[in-house]
């Protein structure tokens, strides 16, 4: 169990699992920042594109560069861009992208709390950012408002104690308000606000909701491919027992994420 590694395997896996919540979140989130038209974007940790897509569709940037170390998402990302304002480079934090003058938006989307160090990741994004621009970030609210998760770790804990070690909600302490406040202003932002965004996460079936399960890509569905096949039946049929449908078999869950902002000096 400690050997299991987060996979992030292929693009349109990630997207059939998270990618399709994340374009949810993203206009909504974009809104929320208020930012400026007319300006540059960096994207940290862009994956698939959500929030680089929003961003052109909602914020009418300049231009937005999105970055992420994991290949098969840019890469993604690249084969699905339709904006030429757009550009994906496989980069990530230690290496992010300069522009001269800097960036006047400098964010991302659910991707801090996979950093190594988000504290460092915050000082770097900092450094790329113009002065008086806005450094943000928006992360999942794994704990308690991610139910679509919640409800798929707390099955698998229950015949699995070991599995409490993979999920979001233990391993990410970032992704609670007063964590994300506490970072962005030790890390000398000015202005910091965090507050929740909320959307809806409908599956049209339990096959619509578990399939992605199956995929290999994220840290749920890695655990998943680590079980044998008894297992994993035990903990679908765990999961189909539990989910509470609508007349028209459809799962209906809350999915809240935390966005936070902050002023570079």
């Amino acid at each position: 169990m400690p050997g299991i590694r987060d996979q992030w395997a292929a693009g349109s896996s990630y997207e059939d699992f998270m990618g399709r919540w994340s374009r949810r979140l993203a206009p909504e989130f974009v809104s929320w920042l208020r930012i400026a038209r007319g300006v540059h974007w960096l994207d940290v940790g862009c994956g698939t594109g959500a929030l680089s897509d929003a961003v052109c569709s909602y914020a009418d940037p300049a231009s937005v560069v999105g970055c992420d170390p994991a290949i098969p998402l840019v890469e993604f990302a690249r084969e699905h861009s339709r904006d030429a304002r757009q550009s994906f480079v496989i980069a990530g934090v230690g290496s992010l992208p300069r522009r001269s003058g800097g960036y006047d938006s400098v964010t991302s989307l659910l991707a801090l709390n996979f950093l190594p160090d988000p504290e460092d990741a915050i000082h770097e994004m900092q450094s790329v950012a113009s002065p008086r621009s806005t450094v943000s970030a928006c992360v999942w609210d794994y704990g308690d408002g991610m139910l679509f998760l919640r409800h798929f770790w707390d099955a698998a804990v229950s015949q699995d104690s070991a599995a409490s070690a993979l999920d979001e909600g233990n391993r990410f302490p970032l992704c609670r308000r007063d964590a994300l406040t506490a970072l962005f202003r030790d890390s000398g932002l000015k202005e910091v606000r965090c507050e929740p965004i909320e959307i809806r996460t409908v599956f049209a079936s339990f096959d619509d909701y578990w399939r992605p399960f199956l995929a290999g890509t994220g840290p749920a569905p890695s655990y998943v491919a680590s079980l044998g096949a008894n297992h994993r039946a035990i903990l679908m049929r765990s999961l189909e027992e539990s989910l509470r449908r609508g007349e028209d078999g459809t799962i209906s869950l809350t999915a809240r994420a935390w966005a936070v902002r902050g002023t570079v000096k």
